[in-house]
């Protein structure tokens, strides 16, 4: 796997190596474009659960890393120093309740707040992005996420099946397994173009079979359940518009791996560095270029020994044995996200540049400590917002300033044409040089 992303040589070499071209419209162009290539922007978008050690993790004051130094928690990047960038005073308004997790940590929705809706959420800024990013990829976005013994209850992450969530407020299911996204991302022997277009055709079929139906019920609901049916038919229309994709991706081949698929059982931290590995090689290819991954954190905690759910080791309290393996798991959290940003500085772009350039990447939670929810942690890297301030720990002037002014501020650098999102009040220009 290595020596695909850390090839020296341009990505035109890795290609010409391979066992098939990645017949990517991006790359076509690039073949005969020349290696003066614009490289796209990319969007990577980070979250685990229930937050990080109060007196551990977080700098108490503001300024260079250089000259303030990092945290015990923070420790593991201290080789990408200058490429961080900390924010404080950053508070989802949306989110009221603890246990609701990572559940809008990415739509900045008051989930329980829309009258007459027990549940409602809104887009997340993941699938905002990828409306306007992932136009010329084979997938427009890739949610990842974990399976957790417990299914997620004692993870932090609340309702969902990922960080994703998509324009009717529905979530969208992650990818789970390492296996699932090294299936979904290389070519397989039913890629064969005959057996996806019979695949599609046949759901295309049942699709079809359900509208006909459904259209002839909604003349005897009342107002209520014609609704909620006009909001299963927007979640049909989702899924149209998904196979509309694939039938034009459908005669495309999928590029063929070069390393073997791993193993069923793969858990913890094993398998968050593989989906990092995968997910570069992901943007990597062009196959998408936005990517939110919902984080493991009971299957990590186990992985390390630690016999304690997350929500658990969340109540610390002044249990010196928890709070010891609560600054265990930090370290290891910022161990694995240094990791991944040595792969994005090691991996190369189409113009021979760092993909690291390229990319804007957010690492952070729904929660400060144990059940905190105000001045979340939020860690940026990467060269895709040019004026991003780096190698900073930046308190801004006002507390519970909108979460949703992070992810506005994000997709601004990223060029994509927003002036506004969920709760956000403007852009964070104290982040900003």
């Amino acid at each position: 796997m290595n020596n695909l992303i850390t090839n020296p040589e341009t990505r035109r070499s890795f290609l010409r190596a391979g066992s098939t071209v990645l017949a990517l419209p991006f790359l076509e162009s690039f073949a005969e474009a020349g290696d003066a290539q614009t490289p796209p922007k990319r969007m990577v978008f980070l979250g685990g659960g229930f937050g990080f050690t109060r007196d551990t993790f977080y700098p108490q004051k503001a300024g260079r890393f250089a000259d303030i130094g990092l945290t015990e928690g923070l420790a593991p990047l201290e080789r990408h120093r200058d490429d961080v960038t900390m924010v404080a005073n950053l508070t989802n308004l949306g989110a009221s309740n603890p246990h609701g997790g990572s559940v809008s940590y990415l739509t900045g929705a008051n989930v329980a707040g829309t009258p007459g809706k027990r549940f409602h959420n809104s887009i997340s800024c993941d699938q905002f992005a990828a409306q306007h990013l992932g136009q010329q990829t084979r997938f427009a976005s890739l949610a990842l996420s974990a399976h957790e013994p417990d299914g997620g209850s004692n993870s932090g992450h609340g309702p969902g099946l990922s960080l994703a969530w998509d324009a009717s407020g529905n979530p969208v299911p992650g990818i789970n397994r390492p296996l699932d996204l090294y299936h979904t991302l290389f070519a397989s022997p039913n890629d064969e173009p005959a057996k996806v277009h019979a695949r599609l055709k046949k759901k295309q079929g049942i699709l079809d079979v359900v509208r006909l139906n459904g259209g002839g019920m909604k003349r005897t609901l009342s107002k209520s359940d014609q609704d909620k049916l006009d909001e299963y038919f927007t979640g049909v229309r989702q899924v149209e518009i998904g196979l509309e994709r694939q039938a034009r991706w459908a005669d495309i081949p999928k590029p063929k791996a070069e390393f073997a698929a791993p193993a069923e059982g793969i858990t913890g931290e094993e398998a968050i560095k593989l989906m990092y590995d995968m997910l570069i090689i992901a943007l990597q290819t062009d196959a998408t270029r936005v990517v939110s991954y919902r984080l493991p954190v009971c299957s990590l905690l186990s992985g390390m020994g630690i016999n304690l759910k997350a929500h658990s080791l969340s109540h610390y309290g002044f249990s010196q044995p928890r709070i010891e393996a609560s600054r265990q798991r930090d370290r290891k959290c910022t161990t694995l996200f240094a990791h991944f940003l040595d792969r994005l500085k090691q991996a190369k772009d189409i113009d021979g540049s760092r993909l690291f350039d390229n990319c804007i990447v957010s690492y952070g939670t729904n929660i400060r400590s144990g059940h905190e929810l105000k001045n979340v942690p939020a860690i940026l890297s990467g060269g895709g917002a040019e004026k991003l301030r780096r190698g900073k720990h930046i308190i801004l002037p006002k507390e519970d300033t909108p979460l949703g002014n992070l992810w506005l501020t994000l997709m601004q650098q990223a060029d994509i044409p927003v002036e506004s999102f969920g709760n956000s009040d403007g852009v964070l220009s104290e982040i900003l040089s």
